[in-house]
């Protein structure tokens, strides 16, 4: 077919443009929906265009006639293929997010080296969407706009952990957190690791948060050094969440349909969300990171096996200590020392 031959067959500069991955991802993201998703071309559908029409539609938000036309196919066969594609995608979920590994003692990388144990960031997110004019006042951020609150979980190399889309735009981040921990298959932290998060959330066990009233921003740190062990603190704090903030920007950038209110029913719409991280994921695995046009990164695969669930305790709750506030008390008193004894260098 000339439409799909244009598409992927072409070139890799082609196939990035219209379809977002290289010609090798692309053969790769066949073979694992079909291999694991179950997906199957049809008799007058090879398997390749259905992808190829799925991706389409995420990189360009484009309505079913539109999709239709340019593929020569009907509405009806856009749609239906396009949400066989999506429920096969979903079930690579298992496969593609990411199994966290906790930062080491002998790290060396200047954003991550000071907090041990931690397995990334998380933050909430606005997609926009569309909803019927009686739900609009629960989905009306305080910015006004109609969006979902989705919550992303990131580790330091930009992949995906845990992702919970879905929440009403009016819900408050940490009443998302709250429900993705108390859910039979939602988010899980083993004691003794953390995840960095904004002054949003609560600074308790699992969840270490930056000092309020302090400078956080790393805007604010453009001209001027920190003068106090929570200043130094905020500072690498925020330089090391910002991992989640370049996550979701990537997310973004690379598929349209999460930059504009979508056509899509907003439980669809959910889905959507999740299935774009799960690509995002595998591209980052299997494409360069210059594709994305961004700093090269320490990234390093570690196959070993994780122990199981049964033999780990998990946090199933928020709530402040003590003892928590005590460790970001001394983790900003250690950091401060250590860049003071080195004369004050690097940041």
């Amino acid at each position: 077919m000339l439409v799909l031959r244009g598409l992927y067959k072409e070139s890799d500069v082609k196939c990035k443009s219209e379809l977002r991955v290289n010609r090798r991802t692309f053969n790769i993201i066949c073979e694992m929906l079909r291999d694991i998703g179950g997906l199957s071309g049809t008799k007058n559908m090879s398997l390749q265009e259905i992808v190829a029409m799925f991706l389409y539609t995420l990189a360009h938000h484009k309505k079913n006639r539109s999709i239709g036309q340019y593929f020569f196919r009907s509405g009806e066969t856009v749609s239906r293929q396009f949400y066989l594609c999506l429920r096969a995608l979903l079930k690579l979920h298992e496969v593609l997010l990411y199994n966290p590994t906790p930062i080491l003692d002998d790290c060396e990388d200047e954003r991550w080296k000071f907090f041990k144990n931690c397995l990334g960031a998380l933050d909430g997110t606005y997609i926009n969407v569309n909803v019927p004019s009686q739900e609009r006042p629960k989905y009306r951020t305080r910015k006004g706009t109609i969006a979902m609150n989705v919550l992303g979980v990131c580790a330091p190399n930009l992949q995906f952990i845990y992702v919970l889309p879905g929440w009403e735009g009016s819900a408050h981040d940490m009443r998302v957190l709250r429900n993705a921990l108390s859910r039979p298959n939602g988010f899980r932290v083993t004691r003794g690791n953390y995840y960095l998060v904004d002054a949003g959330y609560t600074n308790c066990e699992g969840f270490l948060a930056p000092y309020r009233g302090q400078r956080y921003h790393l805007k604010e740190w453009t001209d001027r050094q920190p003068e106090s062990a929570e200043e130094f603190y905020n500072m690498k704090h925020a330089r090391a969440r910002n991992v989640i903030e370049r996550c979701f920007g990537l997310l973004k950038g690379r598929w349209s349909i999460l930059r504009s209110p979508s056509f899509f029913p907003i439980r669809t719409h959910g889905r959507i969300v999740m299935a774009c991280c799960l690509l995002h994921n595998l591209l980052r695995k299997f494409m360069p990171t210059d594709d994305i046009n961004e700093d090269e990164l320490n990234e390093s695969d570690d196959d070993s096996e994780s122990d199981s669930d049964d033999e780990r305790e998990f946090i199933t709750s928020v709530a402040t200590s003590d003892h928590w506030t005590n460790f970001r008390n001394k983790l900003a008193q250690d950091m401060f020392n250590d860049w003071r004894a080195r004369g004050r260098h690097g940041q």
